[in-house]
């Protein structure tokens, strides 16, 4: 049985271990005790962003088995229309396959209709086409397509 709940300080390493480990999470993150202080930083910055929200999924002994970073993201298109983006969704191996990801998925999409969002929006990598195939069963579209730019 999990729960789900905003991430404390005392979270951090647990999450920054669920980031990196994936193959792509490997090739871009930091693990160490302490955590490197970039990662401090931005959890202070979202901690203090009241449209920011890191949630942890937790088991009965408040162990992180997984994480997800919503924000809230205002706009003027579609009538000032309020939006939700859900990012860096990890569910820890041992937690995979148990219906974690799906009931996660559903609660974060549950907060954005709390704050009033018309749409929730995500990103997949297209090296995971598993987890695009996971998304459409949860009837996310693929209506857009999506660019980043490394700065």
């Amino acid at each position: 049985m999990y729960t789900f709940r905003a991430a404390h300080r005392s979270d951090l390493l647990a999450i920054i271990d669920l980031l990196a480990d994936d193959d792509l999470g490997k090739t871009r993150e930091i693990v160490s005790d302490p955590p490197d202080a970039r990662y401090l930083a931005a959890f202070a910055a979202i901690e203090a962003d009241a449209n920011q929200l890191l949630c942890v999924a937790v088991d009965q002994a408040d162990s992180v088995a997984g994480v997800l970073q919503l924000s809230f993201i205002p706009g003027l298109s579609r009538t000032g229309m309020w939006r939700g983006q859900i990012e860096s969704v990890r569910i820890a191996r041992h937690a995979r396959g148990s219906g974690l990801r799906s009931r996660f998925i559903e609660w974060a999409v549950e907060r954005c209709v709390e704050r009033g969002c018309g749409l929730v929006q995500l990103t997949s990598d297209k090296s995971r086409p598993g987890s695009i195939r996971f998304y459409e069963k949860l009837g996310f579209v693929a209506s857009h397509e999506g660019l980043k730019r490394p700065l």
